[in-house]
């Protein structure tokens, strides 16, 4: 039985650019669907549910931070922003409402293919891991440290046996400093491991989704005892 095709859904207002990477995405193998604007990009993200979404910050009618805000809430589904203007404030704010990844025009077709590629190969993993991850039988795999809990089968985050809702790499982040209490871990490190050694961005990226984290786990994220800043190297998870 052949592979199923990844689906790609591009969303870009800019006929000439969606032309372009429809006829790259395709010679990939890739099934490409379109949007040109945010509405319509939610109504084919949610009837179709691509495999992963190439998103155009400036859109007509709901920009594409909106969009990726929007669709963050209901799908994890790996997000590609693609930006026009090389900003360090467009990059944060995009991962901010949940981008997994984000490309500043003009890009070249290799990158952007290996982009696609590398997120897609991500999703998998993850995927395999949460049909494969938990022992057999009813009990799950879960991580306790005092009133935070981390079911690693639900890929579900209890505190004091209340669900907090999580993005895709605060989860990826969390699961990765528990997995390693005690341990002083750089940002270099941490990124390769939650992000993959093919990610573009910087550790900037770290430091915003711990402070996310913190916001939803510490009793006062001014003042944080779960996940320590670690001077001139990283940070440290102490549960």
């Amino acid at each position: 039985m052949a592979d199923a095709v990844d689906t790609i859904l591009v969303v870009e207002d800019e006929p000439s650019l969606v032309e372009t990477l429809e006829y790259n995405l395709a010679r990939q193998g890739y099934q490409v669907l379109t949007a040109r604007d945010g509405v319509a990009a939610l109504d084919v993200a949610r009837r179709e549910k691509p495999d992963a979404i190439l998103l155009d910050v400036m859109l007509p009618g709901i920009d594409g931070f909106e969009v990726c805000r929007i669709l963050r809430r209901e799908t994890s589904v790996p997000i590609l922003m693609l930006t026009a203007r090389d900003d360090e404030i467009d990059k944060v704010v995009g991962l901010e409402v949940g981008a997994d990844d984000y490309l500043t025009k003009p890009f070249s077709m290799r990158e952007l293919v290996a982009r696609v590629k590398a997120l897609l190969r991500r999703a998998r993993l993850i995927r395999e891991q949460a049909v494969a991850g938990g022992p057999p039988g009813p009990a799950a795999e879960r991580l306790t440290f005092g009133n935070l809990t981390l079911d690693l089968t639900r890929r579900e985050l209890q505190m004091g046996g209340a669900a907090v809702a999580l993005k895709p790499k605060e989860y990826e982040l969390l699961v990765y400093l528990a997995r390693n209490r005690g341990m002083a871990l750089s940002r270099d490190q941490i990124l390769a491991k939650v992000w993959g050694w093919d990610f573009a961005g910087g550790t900037r990226t770290v430091d915003v989704h711990v402070r996310w984290l913190r916001a939803k786990i510490e009793a006062d994220p001014a003042q944080p005892v779960r996940i320590i800043t670690v001077r001139g190297t990283g940070y440290r998870f102490e549960g």
